[in-house]
């Protein structure tokens, strides 16, 4: 038990380790607790924008919903990045090439900011049109203008973190992503219901509030992010000479993340599909799905974190050529989260109501979440196993065996799932949250039967 305890203790402090030489089981424990503990973090700036957009009513909940269907292209780029970022840097660190390591990681940063400037533009030129396209109604689009503005307009800030933190994690200093987001979580936690409510001194700008007041977390956040990096607090240091352009490198990267991006695009553009088929049972089935869903991820997120430290695990241990310990990392990391995964979904099942209950009134919105929860925690253990393979697949430099799995669970198999048990066979958003559990499903399923095979150890990055 004390050793536990140390090892607990040194997680959160920070301390570096060799990750291809330690005990694995250690390994794991030092590198998921602070990686669990960001991603809990990077998902309460959803939770409390939630929770406090909720008490204005269902119209300012479905903006916050439209808002971040639409961000999720954002999120497929930063994660993409991120998982190419993840990838290199590892691998080079495994390798003991430290500075070659940094070389990847300015080089990511330059890509990332770049792209973050296509998604800018058009949200801040065309909010309402692209609420409008999505068919919202007019009371959304006249709350939602300026929300959706500010958030697509601030995307490049959502890339640098996840970008930034993708090089603490690979880098094997995980507790550094953990306190910038811990870091940022505390701004917004103060600043949201006051610039919401207008509490004190601050104005009351209502959901735009919320944008408002998550852009200030995330921005500080990655300052912090800049100081620790050019610092020295980690083995990456950064360097101003480093930050030149490099086309070989950049080309690497964007290779890889093209990847990443394709199978998180692929995934996320199935789920503004879905917002689109619920849009059509008006704004109370958007809210109750919107609630759940924030729900869902934060409890799912942990198990993100997990998959992250079996990513850093298999990216370092091929690069120090030891690829029977990165396999056996994935398996104990499956291993801890499938009893994780099992504990929520027997939550979910058992207490759903309490759960939607603190963010919802009461009448249609809240049915709806709570069938929501219901139905898609059915599939927990299977969401658990398909994000560890598939990161699993990224930290081998193999972000392409993912990204057809994706087309194959989200495209062939639950999207004319969703429409044929929605429209077809009359369920509604019932059909929908079933096609959800049954696509998942399957695409652990699948991605399992390929990491057996074993073709990823053989990848060069």
């Amino acid at each position: 038990m004390r050793e536990l305890i140390k090892n607990i203790w040194d997680a959160i402090r920070g301390y570096e380790h060799d990750y291809t030489r330690i005990n694995l089981g250690k390994a794991i424990l030092l590198l998921s607790i602070p990686m669990v503990a960001e991603m809990l973090m990077e998902s309460l700036f959803a939770i409390l924008d939630i929770y406090y957009v909720s008490r204005l009513g269902d119209d300012a909940i479905t903006v916050v919903g439209l808002t971040e269907s639409l961000m999720t292209i954002v999120y497929s780029i930063g994660v993409g990045i991120a998982m190419a970022t993840t990838g290199l840097v590892a691998r080079r660190i495994g390798e003991k090439r430290d500075e070659d390591a940094g070389i990847a990681a300015t080089q990511s940063i330059f890509l990332g900011v770049f792209l973050s400037l296509f998604i800018a533009l058009p949200g801040i030129l065309f909010p309402g049109k692209i609420l409008a396209a999505m068919h919202a109604e007019p009371e959304v689009i006249r709350q939602g203008k300026s929300f959706m503005a500010l958030m697509m307009g601030g995307n490049g800030l959502i890339m640098l973190l996840f970008i930034n933190n993708a090089i603490f994690r690979s880098a094997g200093a995980p507790a550094l992503s953990m306190r910038v987001l811990l870091f940022a979580n505390i701004i917004n936690l103060i600043l949201d219901p006051c610039l919401i409510f207008g509490i004190g001194p601050f104005p009351e700008l209502g959901v735009y509030g919320a944008a408002v007041a998550t852009n200030i977390g995330r921005g500080l956040g990655v300052l912090y992010q800049f100081y620790l990096m050019f610092s020295g607090k980690c083995r990456i240091k950064l360097k101003l000479r480093q930050f030149k352009i490099q086309p070989a490198v950049i080309y690497k990267v964007l290779y890889l993340s093209g990847g990443g991006i394709l199978q998180y695009l692929i995934a996320t553009a199935s789920w503004i599909f879905l917002y689109r088929i619920l849009a059509d049972y008006k704004s109370e089935v958007i809210a109750g799905y919107t609630i759940a869903i924030r729900i869902f991820v934060f409890f799912l997120l942990p198990a993100w974190g997990l998959s992250n430290a079996a990513s850093t695990l298999v990216g370092q241990n091929l690069g120090a050529k030891n690829p029977k310990r990165a396999e056996r990392s994935v398996w104990i990391t499956s291993l801890v989260t499938s009893i994780y995964m099992l504990i929520v979904m027997s939550f979910f099942l058992i207490s759903p109501d309490f759960l939607i209950g603190l963010f919802s009134d009461g009448g249609k919105s809240n049915e709806v979440g709570i069938a929501c929860l219901k139905i898609m925690g059915m599939g927990m253990l299977f969401y658990g196993f398909e994000m560890i393979i598939a990161q699993s697949f990224n930290g081998a430099g193999d972000t392409y065996t993912p990204t057809i799995l994706n087309v194959i669970g989200f495209w062939i198999i639950e999207i004319p799932l969703a429409l044929l048990l929605a429209r077809h066979l009359k369920m509604e958003e019932i059909g929908v949250f079933y096609a959800i559990f049954i696509s998942e499903t399957l695409l652990a399923l699948m991605g399992i039967i390929i990491f057996r095979r074993g073709r990823w150890k053989l990848r060069e990055v």
